[in-house]
């Protein structure tokens, strides 16, 4: 019967097997085959994310964190990029959509599950940091590299780090003639109307001017070391210098935006890129600034362009890095970077060409800076930025808060947060911080006094904040603006931080009265700076705008969604 079967066509099982093993084999191979080809073409995904070209291995959307100062000639180079219509080798077009975002910002977001691929800070100072912090967060054992967070990176723009002052003030300082951080310091001892500033080191104008500072300090221009930062002789010189600055603040772009809305009343000298004065004085009618170089020497923010290595990192959006890295330094490209008043990374191009704007009459010299400083080792800079806590100019701030029945409910609740990240956010215990509530009278004090004695009892009053009553907003002011002007301390930097989300309808004392004290004050007493927060589409604009405007101070929106973020924002001027 068997016989039978096998002349009619049948299989006998030994062949059987054999066909089987065989099948199983092409199979195997077969699968072999495309892990290969994958592994080619970028990471392997799941199947149902392989499927959809708009993510997974075949992703060629590169997002890109910049940073604000350069983001109107990044938005045309970007837009060039992408009108190029460049395609990966898979036929996927490449794309790179930006999203502004602090530096400090971008660290804490890559150092997470970041939305963007690749960013540009002002300096690589923050990469440093980015990868310092993550290296701290790896387990590897003794002897082993930690895995870094960035990838390759280029400089593609960089910009001297300047002091940028009116030309009557600049002159006034001995300009044209070099300027250093000596005669800065000499002027604002001795000239109590004189008002400079930096913006604290979590900004890379502010630290790169206060590394400068140090090394100066060590008569340096390389190789500062943390025994050079912790010197008494170099805390000492530091220490002068930053004991004049009016404030701080949160960065560059803010003041020149400021300097271009207030003119000469504003700041006689700041810290700033060199770009942003040339930017300035293109844009800036009347008085011109000029760019004074430290001749001390002077560090650059270097604006890189740098990869993340994320985990979800594909093939293609590595590709598209690449294409956009190699489009940044093509001729072009850095012809229209010197046009934005960077100086380019392509050595070849002349600052000095006819069509350069690095010129005298924009009030820079590219010959300049004659000494520039070597950028310290990143654990060298993160000892300069927790030392310079213990060198720079304390402050007496009083927050004046507002606990009006308006406040009732969410919006109190959200201000509650805000005032407990502001008081986060100063890392100095020195620092002495007081607090003012009012609602239809001024409801309680608590005095000054240094944050590391009264930082509990801050916490637990305003945990204990409960809204209720009329807006006295000008009694509350004057309240902790006596207080300041009582105190007398000129050594320390003197602030109000008030904030409403109404109308001023309960005060004793009027508009124009407080005004006049204020002006007063600030001119025969102890200079108070004060920043005032309109809280919600309802407050009291034009009457804070009074207040500050009179103190030299400003007025900030904000919300319950921005309020947090706000007072964040205000706790770097301190």
């Amino acid at each position: 019967m068997s016989r039978q079967r096998e002349k009619q066509g049948g299989v006998p099982p030994a062949a059987t097997y054999t066909i089987i093993v065989g099948a199983l084999a092409l199979l195997l191979c077969c699968a072999l085959a495309a892990i290969a080809w994958n592994g080619l073409r970028g990471p392997l995904t799941p199947l149902a994310q392989q499927a959809d070209n708009t993510v997974g291995f075949r992703n060629a959307t590169l997002t890109l964190a910049y940073s604000p100062e350069k983001g109107q000639m990044l938005q045309i180079l970007v837009d060039q990029f992408n009108r190029q219509n460049l395609r990966t080798a898979d036929g996927q077009a490449m794309q790179v959509k930006l999203v502004e975002m602090n530096p400090e910002d971008m660290v804490s977001a890559a150092l997470e599950d970041p939305t963007f691929q690749a960013l540009t800070p002002d300096s690589m100072l923050w990469l440093d940091q980015l990868d310092r912090q993550w290296a701290l967060r790896q387990q590897v054992e003794a002897g082993q590299i930690a895995p870094r967070r960035v990838g390759e990176a280029t400089r593609y723009a960089v910009s001297p780090i300047v002091i940028a002052a009116w030309e009557t003030v600049a002159r006034d300082l001995g300009w044209p003639q070099p300027v250093g951080w000596n005669t800065i310091q000499k002027r604002a001892a001795d000239d109590a109307s004189f008002k400079w500033n930096h913006a604290s080191t979590g900004h890379a104008s502010g630290l790169l001017a206060t590394l400068a500072e140090f090394y100066a300090g060590a008569g340096k221009t390389r190789g500062l070391t943390a025994d050079d930062a912790t010197a008494q002789t170099t805390l000492d010189y530091v220490r002068n210098i930053e004991r004049t600055v009016k404030y701080y603040g949160e960065g560059e772009l803010t003041v020149i935006e400021r300097a271009q809305k207030e003119g000469r009343s504003f700041l006689d000298a700041f810290v700033v890129q060199e770009q942003l004065v040339v930017r300035f004085n293109r844009d800036q009618r009347g008085e011109k600034l000029v760019a004074l170089y430290p001749t001390e020497g002077t560090l650059w923010a270097d604006h890189p362009l740098a990869l993340l290595e994320l985990p979800s990192l594909s093939a293609n959006q590595r590709r598209t890095y690449q294409a956009l890295r190699e489009f940044l330094l093509n001729a072009d490209s850095q012809k229209l970077v010197l046009s934005y008043g960077y100086r380019p990374a392509d050595l070849s191009i002349a600052l000095d060409s006819a069509d350069s704007p690095l010129t005298v009459a924009n009030g820079v010299d590219p010959k300049q800076p004659q000494t520039t400083l070597q950028m310290p080792p990143a654990a060298v800079v993160e000892v300069v930025q927790n030392v310079w806590y213990y060198t720079k100019r304390l402050t007496n701030v009083f927050l004046v808060v507002d606990t009006s029945g308006s406040m009732r409910g969410e919006k109190l609740d959200a201000a509650k947060t805000a005032l407990g990240a502001f008081l986060a956010q100063i890392k100095g215990s020195q620092e002495r911080i007081g607090l003012v509530e009012f609602s239809g009278q001024v409801n309680n004090v608590i005095e000054l006094e240094e944050l590391g004695r009264t930082r509990d009892t801050l916490d637990s009053a305003i945990a204990a904040l409960n809204a209720n009553g009329d807006t006295a907003l000008l009694d509350g002011v004057r309240t902790a603006y006596q207080r300041l002007q009582e105190r007398g301390d000129k050594e320390r930097i003197n602030a109000i931080v008030a904030m409403t989300d109404g109308r001023e309808n309960a005060s004793s004392v009027s508009l124009n009265t407080l005004v006049r004290e204020i002006q007063r004050g600030n001119q025969t007493g102890v200079p108070v700076v004060i920043f005032c927060i309109a809280y919600g589409s309802d407050a009291d604009y034009d009457t804070l705008r009074a207040v500050a405007d009179a103190s030299g101070g400003q007025v900030r929106e904000g919300t319950e969604q921005t309020i947090r973020e706000l007072y964040k924002l205000l706790s770097s001027y301190f």
